[in-house]
């Protein structure tokens, strides 16, 4: 089975804000997708979640999606999520040493980052923060994610219930991010790929304000991925988009083998977006 990739993602600054700190980008030579929302307000973190993706997607084009051999080693997933890893750290290392050694209007910037590395017929995920990953298929949605976010660990530890978390007043409280310290632990995990998944990567500008039910509802139901992404951002405005919101779909798609060459002659598409 030999599998390939239509993909399409919108970023919008949302009803409130003036700025949008968000940023993704993708390129598909790599099979590199990632979505960051950046912290520390007005240019800060518009300037933050710019380097992170400029910096993931740099690391895959500088090593051909390799692991040099001097890089860390995560221990307990593949390959695939060790490039994933030390991708994202050197995306902290970057942060970190702007938001420290750099302008002090940059000072305390910091980004949270979801990301997805595909490989033939398997995925590995990494994140830091509370933008998600999901995972959508056979009309089932899965968030293969966890928030690190202050409430979403009290959820953990059975001091507060979802409900009570999804109205928190302190839902922006990040407890990992990139940039806040020399170092960071990313989340890694591998996933089996199966034709027909979509995978979402979203900030919590449409995660906190659209559940998962609406979100699987609107990805299943538009004719087309970008046309998703239009009305995952129209619905997390109409419930007030007081955030910036960006999402990033993904599917996987086994096509018969004549489609498969004619892709190959045509070529791979790479695009970022920064705004």
């Amino acid at each position: 089975m030999s599998l390939t990739i239509e993909v399409a993602g919108k970023s919008d600054v949302g009803s409130v804000r003036k700025n949008n700190e968000d940023n993704f980008g993708y390129d598909t030579r790599y099979g590199i997708f990632v979505v960051c929302d950046g912290m520390g307000g007005q240019a800060a973190g518009e300037v933050a979640s710019k380097m992170s993706v400029d910096v993931m997607l740099e690391y895959f084009r500088q090593n051909n999606g390799s692991v040099p051999a001097d890089a860390r080693k995560f221990e307990g997933v593949s390959e695939r999520a060790n490039a994933l890893g030390n991708a994202i750290a050197k995306a902290n290392a970057a942060v970190y040493q702007a938001s420290h050694k750099g302008k002090s209007e940059h000072a305390g910037m910091g980004s949270t980052i979801a990301s997805v590395l595909l490989r033939d017929t398997f995925l590995s995920v990494g994140h830091v923060g509370d933008s998600r990953v999901y995972l959508i298929r056979n009309g089932h949605i899965q968030q293969l994610t966890n928030d690190h976010s202050l409430v979403m660990e009290q959820v953990r530890r059975g001091l507060m219930t979802q409900q009570e978390a999804e109205h928190s007043e302190i839902q922006n409280i990040i407890l990992r991010a990139l940039g806040s310290e020399e170092k960071v632990e990313p989340d890694l995990q591998d996933v089996i790929c199966q034709p027909n998944d979509v995978l979402l990567l979203a900030s919590d500008g449409l995660t906190k304000l659209v559940n998962d039910v609406t979100i699987l509802e609107i990805v299943q139901r538009a004719p087309t991925l970008a046309g998703a992404c239009e009305q995952l951002v129209e619905s997390a405005k109409k419930q007030g988009g007081d955030d910036n919101i960006t999402c990033l779909l993904v599917r996987l798609v086994d096509l018969p083998w004549y489609r498969r060459i004619f892709l190959g002659k045509k070529g791979n598409q790479q695009w970022q977006n920064s705004i």
